[in-house]
């Protein structure tokens, strides 16, 4: 059975409240013991400097048969000043008076006189034998202070530990009760406060919900990165800090440690999807999502993915979709060819029929055999026999440059990235062409190995002006108005810029236009 926290309070708080006022009851009276050492032994050192200093005294110490003269004088100063006693011994350490007249002409007992005999006046504290006491030493010199000839011992016994303890066993323990008291009815409020923020949950119930939230964030195949209101980090999970080469650079403390020169704004508080960020050469689809508690702002979540990885899922989730409009298009165009066929059949033209089929035949077999032999990737292959369809029921004249080959992907580029450049650069050809009647005519050439890359798409369509052709490459710029997004080149110049590639934009009003992308493994090309 578990323990509720508000009990574990309570009994944490009674453990402690005991052992302070423990604590502080012994503190209390080593004090007090102290306090009483020091005030006995003042009092006790000034007694036997009165007693050193009596002519009597000073005049029989160490003379035989001084006792007689010695001892009453003793006795009656040491009622009168309500000491335990008070012993008189010469420089034999033979006692001249005590308490217990048996005593008289015994040696002194305690070992602690040696130095009062070398002329020292001080205070000891040590076994007699009346008890433990507080003793006051103090040296007898003779009538011309010329000589030594005894000491003056003065004795106040010291009250034990259980006598002071019963002293002030009342104190202590009305300390004891009402730090009880005080402790419980704090406790028991502090557990009730506590409580209530952490939404009535146990320790061990926080504990484990934090853990199961823990191993979700990090079970999860996304990167993800929680930041306070301050823009500093708080959490990474292992993939957030695979994508960020968090291990390398040890532990990053700001947003713009692990994002540098990605927004304007040091602390976005802004939502933002899908934004395409460049680590390390490679893209990253980064979102932000402000957290509020409250309707305060409390910090910012932020999600990584690989964009390869996006790529290669949506190409999955799209594949049929492609599919089907490949499809589509070769279906147009074979039916219109299939019409012209049947109907040169039934007009018994059946040579007009074969050539139509032999020029179709030996027309689709050469592209495709050009493909198989100059293109290892099948993914850029399918999507230029895809662009050829689409390209013929625009009428336009889809030209691929014999010169064109693909033996190895370029350098880190993925399948997804060579159909996101030449896609985009292709169909964006395509749309040149508004409101063009006929002569449409796109060239396409592609040369790429796992060292060079160099595309150029080149179209006779109306062109572009010298301000569009500056702001072709923003991401969100577009000339379509409200069907277009301005995504499609934006994204290619940042798959070109990330492996230190260029392109080239070549444009005028009227003629076409031809746009180029190069790259080199060597490095960053030069302008």
């Amino acid at each position: 059975m578990k323990i509720s926290l508000r009990v574990k309070m309570l009994l944490m708080s009674f453990v402690i409240v005991i052992t302070s006022v423990m604590t502080i009851g012994w503190n209390m009276i080593h004090n007090i013991t102290d306090a009483f050492e020091n005030e006995i032994g003042e009092r006790a050192v000034a007694i036997a400097r009165t007693v050193a200093q009596m002519p009597d005294i000073r005049q029989h110490v160490g003379i035989e048969g001084g006792a007689t003269v010695i001892q009453p004088i003793a006795e009656r100063t040491r009622k009168a000043t309500n000491v335990d006693y008070i012993v008189i011994i010469d420089m034999n350490s033979i006692r001249y008076s005590h308490p217990n007249k048996e005593l008289i002409g015994e040696t002194f007992v305690g070992g602690d006189e040696s130095e009062a005999l070398a002329n020292r006046e001080y205070v000891s504290i040590a076994q007699g034998t009346l008890g433990n006491a507080t003793r006051a030493f103090v040296p007898i010199m003779d009538e011309e202070e010329a000589e030594q000839v005894g000491v003056a011992v003065v004795g106040i016994l010291t009250p034990t530990l259980q006598a002071i303890i019963a002293t002030y066993s009342q104190d202590i323990f009305t300390a004891l009760i009402w730090g009880l008291l005080i402790g419980l009815v704090g406790s028991y409020l502090l557990a009730r406060s506590v409580k209530k923020q952490t939404f009535g949950l146990e320790p061990y119930e926080i504990a484990k919900l934090v853990e199961e939230r823990s191993a979700v964030m990090q079970a999860m195949n996304i990167g993800i990165i929680a930041l306070d209101e301050q823009g500093k980090i708080t959490f990474m999970n292992r993939l957030a800090k695979r994508y960020i080469k968090g291990e390398e650079r040890n532990f990053l403390l700001h947003l713009q440690d692990v994002f540098p020169q990605s927004w304007e704004a040091n602390e976005p508080k802004e939502q933002m999807i899908n934004r395409n960020v460049v680590f390390f050469e490679k893209n990253y689809l980064i979102s932000i999502y402000p957290i509020y508690v409250k309707a305060t702002y409390a910090g910012i979540l932020v999600t990584m993915i690989d964009r390869t990885d996006a790529t290669r899922l949506a190409e999955e989730l799209t594949g049929v979709k492609a599919l089907v409009d490949a499809l589509r298009a070769q279906n147009h165009e074979y039916m219109n060819k299939l019409h012209s066929i049947a109907g040169l059949i039934q007009l018994d033209r059946t040579e007009d029929a074969l050539d139509i089929i032999m020029d179709e035949t030996v027309d689709e077999e050469s592209i495709i055999l050009f493909l198989k032999e100059r293109f290892t990737d099948y993914s850029v292959s399918g999507l230029i026999l895809g662009k050829r369809s689409r390209a013929k029921e625009l009428g336009i004249t889809f030209l691929i440059d014999q010169n064109s080959y693909l033996t190895e992907i370029y350098g880190s580029l993925s399948s997804g990235d060579m159909v996101t450049i030449i896609g985009n650069l292709i169909e964006n050809a395509f749309e040149s062409f508004e409101n063009a009647a006929d002569d449409k005519v796109v060239e396409c050439l592609i040369e790429i190995d796992k060292n060079h890359l160099m595309i150029s798409v080149r179209d006779n369509g109306k062109g572009m002006t010298k301000e569009v052709q500056k702001r072709i490459l923003t991401y969100g710029f577009s000339t379509k108005g409200k069907e277009g997004r301005g995504i499609g080149l934006a994204l290619v110049q940042q798959i070109v810029s990330a492996h230190h590639g260029k392109i080239t934009v070549e444009s005028e009003e009227g003629l076409g236009t031809e746009m180029i992308i190069e790259a080199r493994k060597e490095g960053e090309l030069n302008d």
